[in-house]
């Protein structure tokens, strides 16, 4: 493929490309294209550079602020107009409006939007739900050339809803790679035991671990609540909190709150850490007790490493957990459900071993990242060809 042909990544801020874009873009590079990835510098720009990608600073406002995201769409069209991206391809829901916006002015040819969860759900109030789900219909029908849903429940909605004529509405999925990074296999028994000695965690601990935004809507309090509880019955159980607060996180409240509940001899804090399959290898059980999610990437991660898992009975959740055969469902902002299902697992080693290899096999059959590439790029050569 000759290496004209340019693709325009873009997204709220470098976070989501790290964490996120990363496995499509370095694929795309390999298929030949030209790959730009445009989003809000917030420290680990030259980190990505070093890595290969071309990175490109435009300020990209993560909240509706008229004033942020017209410049925002004026500087993108300005890019676009300049490069002639053949796609431009949106993700993060803020960033693919006004992405989408610019590359319609900009008379981009093909526009794809990534949707890892509609930005409209259950926690709104009818009003807030409507302006979002018309923003995204609206959006999807008149700025987007062609839709990827990861959510099922998703896709069958912008289906049912007309959102698209249903051939431009793909049903994407989530995935991680199963069989080169988060494989148990792949583990040292070394490291395993330093993290252990480090942490000071013994192996005969239960280990109970949670990794994601420390904020309120990740149901982290409900989460700690719950832990306490089960810790006075079962003092062999064990907390790692892996994660933390973005700069430009909207709840600081809850998170200074949260810097004195974890306080505790049985929690440890780890905060960012890269070495994601080491923490969750030497994890029991997953815990994911979230108000609301697109596809959860940390669930699948979780699962590939043979882990049982608790999340709510949320959109995104529930395609991944299946109550009683890999972990358990329980409703949001429900401490004692919770705490029940912690202690079904704790006191139950045979029903973790069972449910763990249960979560690979459905990991290998339905989330695997090499399936969910192959589809990217196959519209990619589609649209290019």
């Amino acid at each position: 493929m000759s290496n004209q042909v340019k693709i325009l990544q873009v997204c709220a801020i470098d976070l989501s490309v790290e964490a996120l874009l990363k496995p499509l873009i370095e694929r795309s590079m390999v298929e030949g294209y030209t790959v730009h990835n445009v989003c809000t510098n917030l420290g680990r720009f030259e980190e990505l550079k070093s890595q290969g990608l071309n990175m490109i600073n435009i300020s990209i406002d993560r909240k509706i602020h008229p004033l942020k995201n017209a410049k925002s769409i004026w500087k993108l069209f300005k890019l676009m107009k300049k490069e002639q991206y053949d796609i431009v391809h949106v993700h993060t829901p803020i960033a693919a409006l006004l992405g989408r916006i610019a590359a319609k002015l900009a008379g981009v040819k093909h526009v794809v939007y990534t949707a890892h969860g509609f930005y409209f759900h259950d926690e709104m109030s009818k009003k807030q739900y409507k302006l979002f789900y018309s923003l995204e219909k609206y959006a999807a029908r008149y700025l987007t050339d062609w839709l990827f849903l990861q959510s099922k429940e998703d896709y069958e909605l912008a289906v049912n809803d007309k959102f698209k004529f249903p051939k431009r509405i793909i049903h994407l999925s989530n995935g991680v790679d199963i069989w080169m990074k988060f494989n148990n296999t792949l583990v040292p028994s070394n490291d395993i035991a330093e993290f252990y000695s480090n942490e000071n965690i013994n192996e005969k601990d239960f280990v109970f671990s949670f990794t994601g935004r420390l904020v309120k809507e990740k149901g982290i309090f409900e989460l700690i609540e719950s832990f306490k509880r089960l810790n006075i019955k079962y003092p062999h159980a064990k907390l790692i909190l892996i994660g933390g607060l973005p700069e430009g996180e909207r709840d600081l409240e809850s998170y200074q709150k949260l810097i004195s509940d974890i306080k505790h001899e049985s929690i440890r804090y780890l905060g960012f850490r890269k070495d994601i399959p080491l923490l969750m290898n030497a994890s029991d059980v997953y815990i994911l007790p979230s108000y609301r999610e697109g596809l959860p990437r940390s669930i699948i991660e979780a699962m590939a490493m043979e882990k049982p898992v608790i999340a709510t009975n949320i959109r995104g959740c529930r395609e991944e957990v299946f109550d009683g055969e890999n972990g358990y469902l329980v409703e949001k902002e429900n401490v004692q459900e919770l705490y029940e299902a912690m202690e079904k697992l704790i006191s139950n080693p045979t029903l973790v071993k069972q449910f763990g290899m249960k979560s690979r096999e459905i990991v290998e059959e339905l989330f695997d990242e090499e399936k969910v590439l192959s589809k990217q790029i196959e519209l990619f050569n589609t649209l290019t060809r």
